[in-house]
């Protein structure tokens, strides 16, 4: 099939890519001409596990093209996947700028029988707004469809060649079976098509984030409680995992959940009821609850050490919202970084692939970036893990206490074992 997508982002990206891989014609479209021309010669804006080597042996199949020419993808396309961003707008809704801006961009380029596809995160009933902008603006005749993405940063790809499910909301007939056999050989082993309506589409993207956001809060208020009252939220986490009606995902404690999807999904939500006249008190919760437990590490540290952090130095293990992404949107290091610099801190933080971004997303003169992860334990009076990237896993206590001005870690995401206080570690954890 020839299809088209437009937005280079990370589901675009990645989306693109993956169809390329399975022998369809794709063209990926965006407006921003140097971000082309870099993918064109396979210099990739996004970490990302196996994209970059994709994107580069596609090409030279002639399947994947890059251009910001969306005449040229359209007149060469008949399915049209939109996966441009939709941010979150300071009052908490959603932000359809662009999404809104393609359609008419389609609507002035579309020459030929369509079918137009949301991938963007997008509220319920946008998917109708689309049609009626482009109808208002050509008269070609074109279908439109919901299949939202359900891919998990770090591994985007498998979960894009592999889906444990496929999604496809859409009231026509042909539509349907257009997709279908689009990713049919993504699921060549087991049927795993669910088709409804345009609007349950829409909504089943932001219900399974928003449900797998709770379960996270849900368990970091239930880390507060038990260190509040002596119990110990691994073990806990044990004895509810092992019932098969909750499983083991999405419980572990830590500092708080972050990245592009769930913090906004989240909110977007909330939003969306709110406009339908429904306040979900729950969903508020989930957000307010994540928006503290960010503060947890911090008001251990302030605990430890005292509200002025002048003359102290924090090394830091991870910057990243979770391994395997350079992605820092939301990310709970933000937060934490943040806090320790206004009390007078100064932090030395390695991650091995997101410092470039959090030097984006935080400028400060008070933070050192290291290329080997012992190194931030020079000079620093305690280390602080906060992304569980696996090389933080094994820990060399010999050298931590050679090199830290005292034995003081600050385990964001519980993963190292309380038998290092024997060697004279002081470790503070979450809910243990």
């Amino acid at each position: 099939m020839n299809l088209t997508v437009i937005g280079t982002g990370y589901v675009g990206l990645v989306t693109g890519t993956c169809f390329a891989e399975m022998g369809n014609k794709v063209y990926c479209v965006d407006i921003d001409e140097n971000k082309i021309n870099n993918l064109k010669k396979g210099i990739i804006p996004i970490y990302e596990p196996h994209l970059a080597t994709m994107v580069i042996d596609n090409q030279a199949k002639n399947n994947l093209f890059f251009t910001t020419d969306l005449r040229e993808a359209l007149d060469d396309s008949n399915i049209i996947f939109i996966a441009v961003g939709t941010p979150e707008a300071e009052d908490g809704s959603v932000n359809l700028n662009y999404v809104f801006t393609v359609a008419e961009q389609i609507a002035q380029n579309i020459t030929k029988k369509s079918l137009i596809v949301t991938k963007s995160t997008v509220p319920v009933g946008t998917g109708f707004k689309i049609k009626e902008i482009i109808n208002q603006n050509t008269d070609v005749n074109i279908q439109i469809a919901s299949n939202p993405e359900f891919l998990k940063e770090g591994v985007a790809i498998e979960d894009c060649l592999h889906p444990d499910r496929v999604i496809i909301g859409t009231g026509d007939e042909k539509s349907a079976e257009i997709l279908r056999e689009l990713y049919e050989p993504f699921v060549s082993n087991h049927d795993r098509f669910i088709f409804m309506d345009v609007k349950s589409a829409e909504m089943t993207k932001y219900v399974a984030n928003a449900m797998l956001a709770t379960k996270i809060s849900f368990m970091n208020e239930i880390a507060n409680i038990c260190e509040k009252t002596g119990a110990n939220v691994q073990s806990v986490r044990l004895g509810i995992g092992s019932d098969k009606r909750i499983g083991y995902k999405f419980i572990y404690a830590g500092c708080g959940y972050g990245g592009s999807c769930f913090p906004k999904d989240v909110k977007g939500l909330i939003n969306t009821s709110q406009e339908h006249g429904y306040t979900p008190s729950i969903l508020s919760m989930v957000d307010e609850v994540n928006e503290n437990q960010k503060m947890i590490i911090v008001d251990k540290i302030t605990k430890r050490f005292g509200d002025d952090l002048s003359n102290l130095t924090f090394g830091v293990w991870g910057l990243s919202f979770k391994p395997q992404t350079d992605d820092v949107r939301s990310a709970p290091s933000i937060t934490i970084i943040s806090e320790l610099l206004k009390r007078g801190a100064k932090v030395k933080a390695y991650d091995p692939k997101a410092v470039e971004t959090f030097k984006a997303a935080v400028a400060s003169d008070d933070i050192e970036y290291v290329k080997f992860k012992y190194d931030v334990l020079d000079d620093s009076n305690a280390l602080i893990l906060i992304t569980e990237w696996k090389e933080f896993r094994s820990l060399d206590l010999d050298e931590l206490g050679k090199r830290l001005h005292q034995k003081i870690i600050f385990d964001g995401r519980n993963i190292y074992p309380k038998r290092i206080e024997d060697e004279g570690f002081e470790l503070y954890q979450i809910g243990c």
